[in-house]
Parts: C-alpha cells; sequence; structure tokens
C-alpha cells in the first residue's frame, strides 16, 4: 500500500536497517515500520530478526553478515530485487570488544573495524546507485561517548568517531547527486550491548553507575527514543539537513 501518512511521508519508502535483531535498530525498524515504509531489517541470526518483524507485516528479516566478503553487495542486491528501490540505509550494526591498550589483540581490533568502519563504508558504496535514483538518505549512528575519553573501549571510540567524520565528508562528496548524509551518537541506551559485549552483572552495573554520573538527565534511554531521531533526520522533511551528527544522550557531551 502506497499513499501518504498524517506527516507527509512517502509511505513507500524502503528502508534497510542493519543490526536490527535488538535494541536501536529493532526500535529503528518498528518506527519506519510504523510510518509506513517498508523495512528490511539486516542482522547475523535469524531469531531475532524474527522477534523484530513479529505483528509488523512491513518488516522484512534479511539474516546476512554485513562483513562477509561481497555480503554489502549482496544485502544491496537483495533489498532492491525485492523492493525495486532504496530509499534510506540504516548502518546501526555496531561491536564493542573492550580492552586497555597493552591487551588488545587483533583480532578483537579487526572485528572492530570491520563491523563498525568498513562494513557501513562498503554498504554504503553499494547502495549509492540506488540511493541517487530515489535522493535517498544514509543515517549512520556513532556514540555520543566516541567525543569524550573513553579508556577501554578506545578501539569501538574511534571506530565511531571515524563513521562521524565519513558522515561529514559523505554529506559534501554526495550533495550533488541529492543524497543526504546524517548521523545521530547515542549516549547511554538500554540496549543488550554490554550483554553482546560479555560484561559480567557486575561490570554492567558499575557501566551504568558511571553513565548515569555523567548524563545531566540522570536516567538511561531507549531505543526508540534514538529511532524516533533516526526517523526524523530521514524524513523528507529534513530535506534541507545533511552533515550533522546529533547526540541522543540526556546531555552528557555537553556535560
Amino acid at each position: 500500500m502506497t499513499g501518504m501518512n498524517s506527516t507527509g511521508q512517502n509511505n513507500s519508502r524502503i528502508v534497510a536497517v542493519t543490526g536490527a535483531g535488538t535494541g536501536i535498530g529493532r526500535a529503528t525498524a518498528r518506527a519506519f515500520a510504523a510510518e509506513g515504509a517498508h523495512v528490511v531489517a539486516i542482522g547475523r541470526r535469524s531469531e531475532p530478526l524474527t522477534e523484530t518483524a513479529a505483528g509488523h507485516d512491513r518488516i522484512t528479516p534479511l539474516p546476512a553478515d554485513i562483513t562477509a566478503e561481497g555480503g554489502p553487495e549482496r544485502i544491496v542486491r537483495a533489498v532492491v530485487e525485492a523492493h525495486g528501490r532504496l530509499d534510506v540505509l540504516v548502518n546501526n550494526a555496531g561491536v564493542v570488544r573492550g580492552g586497555a591498550l597493552g591487551t588488545l589483540t587483533p583480532e578483537t581490533i579487526a572485528a572492530q573495524l570491520a563491523t563498525n568502519l568498513v562494513a557501513p563504508v562498503l554498504l554504503s558504496q553499494a547502495a549509492l546507485p540506488f540511493l541517487a535514483a530515489s535522493s535517498g538518505v544514509i543515517v549512520n549512528v556513532s556514540t555520543s561517548v566516541g567525543q569524550r575519553a573513553w579508556p577501554g573501549s578506545s578501539v569501538y571510540a574511534a571506530t565511531k568517531t571515524a563513521l562521524e567524520l565519513l558522515t561529514r565528508s559523505w554529506a559534501v562528496e554526495l550533495a550533488p547527486r541529492g543524497i543526504r548524509v546524517v548521523a545521530v551518537a547515542p549516549g547511554a541506551i538500554d540496549t543488550p550491548i554490554g550483554e553482546h559485549q560479555g560484561l559480567t552483572p557486575e561490570r554492567m552495573a558499575a557501566v551504568r553507575e558511571w553513565q548515569l554520573a555523567h548524563t545531566p538527565l540522570a536516567r538511561i534511554g531507549r531505543p526508540e527514543e534514538v529511532a524516533w531521531a533516526i526517523n526524523q533526520l530521514a524524513a523528507p522533511a529534513a530535506s534541507f539537513v545533511t552533515g550533522v551528527v546529533l547526540p541522543v544522550d540526556g546531555g552528557a557531551v555537553v556535560a
């Protein structure tokens, strides 16, 4: 079904969201679907993607590894073959492998670079012809903590900071092709990222305590609050917004 909703957004937009099995990615996929878009939810594991799509007939799971050789091209091809176009690409997938300098291994560094930095570059590159055809949008998901010191997670923060520079650079490069590039920088958000990182409950509690102490609004954010920002930046009504990185962090970046 196509047409316009009450906010003037085109219901036929096709949106691809990586890391859509949990957290911010899941909330983002559902937010776009609620606005009438058709969403391709991308992630490594099929079960979480099925949960994301449950009750949302506009969300289609696409199990795929964005870091696999040729993966980005296959993903974009699958989206376009299924829907005929691509309007919004949300580069949300990310992994954290903590470790202070002196303890880092090539494997932990490579895993973070592959998912957090290389894959968004290659996915965006593969999507370029289709985003140009639709005057589309790339939304990168960074982290507001990456704008400050982050001992113990410096490689993760560095990959996300690099993603912000790519956002600004691509905004200038791709403007002549009608493509907007924006980013959101979440702060402390209630997602399973600590669990995926392998943190113990005690360590996670300590992280939350630190986050609360550095968040002026004095609470942990919800994935839906980040999804709202992504949705708004990607909306047709934001057509004069490009190259921005919007913190969604309860004020942490300015505290």
